[in-house]
């Protein structure tokens, strides 16, 4: 006990809890964290100064915000992906090896089980889109015996459609190799569209074994769908504007046994 009777504890306490106040009031000294970021702030304040150290987290411990969030899906059967470009030995529904820099933000590719949205919808009274709102994030819906045999390209003519097929190239190029490609374009391309198709074309015949176009003016989703079977395509690559039709053809073909369990599709803005 000191000579006015206090604890030398309490008085070293006394000390360190001014100390602290002096911390949180001192407007020259706080530095405000910039919480847009997923970090760690560490503060230690040594002989009257105080000092601030940002740690970035690693990857591993953000929070990641659900996809259901995005979707009208389940989380559990959806698995997302996030290297810009898929391995050679991909496969839909398992887990990713993480042997490249992933993408940060959203993933590259969203796969999801199509027997498992059949019987998603089966439970629906009404058939209803897989996103609630269309985002740009690919999706892709693959059959247990999924394959990148041959692929059916829908190309619009519009300049959404020919960028969505590039970025399938670039993300599909280590499976696609091997891989027979029909394009379907419209009968009539304006005169201004005609060298971005003649584009792309060249693009799918060097990233493919073996390439075809046609021209049909189709405008349903069934059109394809139809095709596809007919001519024994294995992954049809489309944009996410027929999703809701696409719901809707996949509710009625399933109630009614019409079904093909060969074709998988890809959808993207």
């Amino acid at each position: 006990m000191t000579k006015e009777g206090t604890s030398p504890h309490f008085f070293a306490l006394s000390i360190i809890f001014s100390g602290f106040l002096e911390l949180l009031t001192s407007k020259n000294k706080l530095i405000k964290p910039d919480f847009n970021h997923t970090s760690l702030w560490n503060w230690s304040d040594r002989f009257g100064e105080t000092t601030c150290r940002f740690v970035q987290m690693p990857k591993s411990m953000e929070i990641k915000t659900p996809l259901s969030i995005k979707f009208h899906l389940p989380d559990e059967i959806m698995r997302e992906y996030n290297c810009p470009v898929l391995a050679r030995d991909f496969w839909p529904g398992q887990e990713e090896s993480l042997m490249c820099d992933s993408l940060d933000g959203d993933p590259s590719l969203v796969t999801i089980d199509l027997t498992k949205i059949l019987d998603w919808l089966r439970q629906e009274e009404l058939p209803k889109p897989l996103e609630k709102e269309v985002c740009d994030i690919p999706v892709l819906l693959f059959v247990p015996d999924f394959s990148t045999n041959h692929l059916l390209f829908h190309y619009d003519g519009t300049p959404q459609s020919a960028q969505l097929i590039r970025h399938f190239i670039n993300l599909f190029q280590n499976k696609i190799k091997n891989s027979k490609a029909t394009i379907i374009s419209p009968s009539f391309i304006p005169k201004s569209k005609i060298k971005e198709e003649q584009e792309l074309i060249q693009l799918v015949a060097k990233s493919t074994r073996e390439t075809s176009f046609i021209k049909f003016n189709f405008m349903r989703i069934g059109d394809f769908w139809s095709y596809a079977v007919k001519h024994h395509c294995t992954l049809l690559v489309t944009t996410k504007n027929y999703q809701s039709d696409l719901t809707k053809v996949l509710y009625h073909f399933y109630k009614s046994k019409l079904w093909s369990d060969q074709l998988s599709f890809y959808l993207s803005i």
